[in-house]
């Protein structure tokens, strides 16, 4: 295409959910009941964590990183939504579209390391528990912590570099709720072939590699637990992973296909619905989770109703 067809464009207009204005009040309630929800969840494990001494343990440091996470990782997204389902003015400008995406791929690829460090912590648990406390120490914790916010954050900023060189010309509708890597490679008319394949690079990279972690450190576990005499040892031992392994699993099955293929996943109409499920229910369901199947956490939250 000649340059002198291609315009900047300003600002971006996200269709959303195409339904009539009843079901958009409907689909308003249901998802800032989720978004609320999802808020106060992750706020109650933060402040039970921090209130309760038993909980200063490096698992539930990695488990308040990621409820801290999860809180700015729906806020990117939430409140431009709800405002869009009440409101024709569909609008971001593009300085807003790029920020939107920039939080949101940092966060994403953020939760996909930190999801592997809490899986590493398990195994040193359960395979090396006299050596845990001198390997999971606080400093080793916080440097690990601080390594999978710095991988989140340099991976975003690669990402954004090349989407934001992208051209946009004569379409500035994205068919998507929010200002994703799917949906910009698709309307971009100048060639995308360079960002997609850094965009692959960096998604196999952020993915598959704590994903080849949580599997190891999941195969150690497994062989570890199979070696236990008692039942009673290998029933508390699998029940400190199941919460975590839960999470993985929603996390991963949810997003591996989007983000490995961008650009194809976007020719598909269920794309809104499965970015649904990994920017609304998997943040509703995750602290649900860890606070159902983890006793120490239940019984931390039922003394502090009680005390309360």
């Amino acid at each position: 295409m000649d340059e002198g067809n291609q315009t900047h464009v300003s600002h971006f207009f996200l269709l959303g959910f195409t339904t009539s204005a009843g079901r958009q009040r409907l689909l308003f309630s249901v998802f800032l009941l989720a978004y609320l929800l999802t808020l106060m969840e992750n706020i109650v494990i933060l402040l039970v964590i921090r209130a309760k001494t038993r909980l200063h343990k490096p698992m539930y440091f990695f488990l308040g990183n990621l409820s801290f996470l999860e809180i700015w990782y729906v806020t990117v997204i939430a409140p431009k939504m709800l405002a869009d389902f009440m409101t024709p003015d569909k609008h971001i400008a593009f300085q807003g579209c790029m920020a939107q995406l920039y939080f949101f791929v940092t966060f994403v690829c953020t939760e996909y390391i930190l999801l592997a460090a809490m899986a590493y912590d398990r195994c040193v648990a359960i395979c090396s528990p006299l050596r845990y406390p001198s390997i999971m120490s606080g400093r080793f914790c916080a440097q690990l912590a601080a390594g999978c916010w710095v991988c989140g954050l340099v991976t975003a900023t690669i990402k954004l570099s090349f989407i934001a060189r992208l051209q946009f010309c004569h379409t500035d509708a994205i068919n998507h709720y929010f200002c994703d890597i799917s949906p910009l490679l698709n309307i971009s008319c100048s060639d995308s072939s360079l960002a997609e394949l850094v965009d692959f690079i960096l998604a196999l990279l952020v993915i598959m590699v704590p994903l080849c972690i949580v599997v190891t450190s999941y195969v150690c576990i497994l062989f570890t637990v199979l070696r236990m005499p008692s039942a009673q040892g290998r029933h508390k031992a699998f029940s400190t992973c199941s919460s975590h392994l839960a999470v993985v699993v929603l996390f991963y099955s949810t997003t591996l296909f989007t983000y490995t293929r961008p650009k194809a996943m976007y020719a598909y109409s269920s794309n809104k619905l499965v970015s649904v499920l990994y920017t609304t229910v998997v943040p509703l369901l995750n602290p649900l989770i860890y606070c159902l199947r983890n006793k120490e956490v239940k019984d931390a939250l039922r003394k502090a109703i009680l005390s309360s």
